[in-house]
């Protein structure tokens, strides 16, 4: 079962075009994309936070209810605290527990859809927003309020990591028992600084919270300045994202951590660092630090000599947002599959949560309906969603470079970028489909 959690599902066999040409079509998709930037769009068009067409102020209010709010935490909280006791006192074998279904599954894989459709999400139903809520009113004001800002996002990379840790790395990670004890842990601690920073804290240290705050940039709904609930191009959504510290580390972890997935399901990988399986933590672990540190450094050192062509300090957080898109479509070709697919388990098996012989919704007795999606279609979204990711985070970076840049240091400092790009387009796409 941890194989199914870990990985995508499908066979690339049935893939419409050969290979080399999928690859090799996707890095020129993001290489014209730019040539057509260059030569049409000359001036910042992207307006962020300031851009969006107001929804009916009855839509809004719904949308903005207390009430709702109140039910989606609830039912969020109730939903979390299920998934740990099944993981704790459910059975043991893993295919026939909810908990890793409906962790590594439905939520952090149902997360990428769910924020891209409806926008930030997690931060809406956060259950450790409703259990902070009630200790906030014990401990009264928090201590160092005044000092999340300073933190930026990377608590954020810091606790992604850590789960990416227990996905890719950890042996025995589909264990329930494991997987509630990374809950109750990551819990723990995401709320004994919640009570130290105040309620700050979880936009900036909750990974899962940032991640889908980020991905709701690219959602068609948003806020504008003014705190309207608009409809939006997601190109101005994703242009809002302010350049946060640790906001390069975040999209690091997330790039590096799903491209680490694609090396594991290598034959090198398979036959080599990986030949034990799951039976230990260090190949895994340095494989994994060791993919992070690549994508740093392509990232890093495309966007400081950028920043230097067009004297822009911190180049690294200027583009961050670009990165968005691109993590986003990895997201979507890794684990689109598995969703529709084995996240049927979860369904199946939430009817009996503790093993007890229940059938709560009549779902008990189903079986996994694997022709749901065909693998040519999956092998089609696979790569629309790698290469699309890449051609909007061109879009992204060029408009950010003719706004901080002026004349020809516009064009060419995004040729760092624009080739690290190309670079992740066409490594993506090989490790998914090869």
């Amino acid at each position: 079962m941890s194989a199914v959690l870990a990985h995508g599902i499908g066979t690339r066999a049935d893939l419409p075009v050969p290979l080399s040409l999928a690859v090799f079509g996707g890095g020129a998709a993001v290489l014209l994309s730019f040539l057509g930037l260059a030569a049409l769009w000359k001036t910042s068009r992207l307006r962020g936070d300031e851009a969006g067409r107001p929804l009916p102020a009855g839509l809004a209010a719904v949308v903005d209810s207390p009430v709702l709010t109140a039910v989606l935490r609830t039912v969020a909280l109730l939903a979390a605290l299920v998934v740990v006791a099944a993981g704790l006192t459910g059975p043991s074998d893993p295919p026939m527990n909810v908990a890793g279904y409906a962790f590594f599954i439905t939520f952090w894989v149902g997360l990428v859809p769910a924020s891209l459709l409806l926008g930030p999400v997690w931060r809406r139903v956060n259950p450790l927003r409703t259990v902070y809520a009630g200790l906030a009113r014990l401990t009264g004001q928090a201590p160092a309020a005044d000092r999340v800002e300073r933190l930026g996002y990377w608590p954020a990379a810091v606790a992604l990591l850590a789960f990416a840790e227990l996905e890719l790395a950890l042996p025995d990670r589909s264990n329930p028992r494991v997987i509630a004890g990374f809950v109750l842990v990551y819990s723990v601690g995401q709320l004994l600084a919640a009570l130290w920073f105040g309620a700050g804290w979880f936009a900036r240290g909750d990974g899962f919270e940032v991640w889908s705050t980020l991905l709701g940039r690219l959602s068609p709904w948003g806020r504008r300045t003014d705190g309207r609930l608009v409809l939006r191009s997601p190109l101005d959504g994703a242009d809002g994202q302010p350049p946060v510290r640790g906001l390069a580390a975040v999209v690091v972890v997330l790039l590096g951590s799903t491209a680490f997935d694609g090396v594991t399901r290598t034959q090198w990988w398979q036959n080599g660092p990986g030949i034990r399986g799951d039976a230990v933590v260090g190949p895994p672990t340095l494989g994994l630090l060791g993919v992070l540190a690549v994508v740093a450094v392509l990232y890093l050192g495309a966007t400081g000599v950028a920043g230097r062509i067009a004297g822009t300090p911190d180049a690294s957080a200027t583009y961050a947002h670009s990165v968005i898109p691109i993590a986003a479509g990895y997201a979507v070709a890794h684990y689109f599959s598995l969703l529709l697919l084995d996240g049927q388990s979860t369904w199946i098996l939430a009817s009996d949560p503790f093993g007890r012989g229940w059938d709560l919704f009549g779902t008990l007795g189903n079986a996994v309906d694997y022709r749901a999606v065909g693998t040519r279609t999956i092998s089609v979204v696979q790569v629309v969603a790698i290469v699309v990711g890449h051609v909007v985070g061109v879009v992204l970076a060029h408009d950010r470079a003719v706004r901080v840049a002026r004349g020809v240091a516009a064009r060419t400092s995004q040729y760092p970028l624009l080739a690290v790009m190309v670079v992740f387009t066409c490594g993506g796409l090989y490790l998914l489909l090869g």
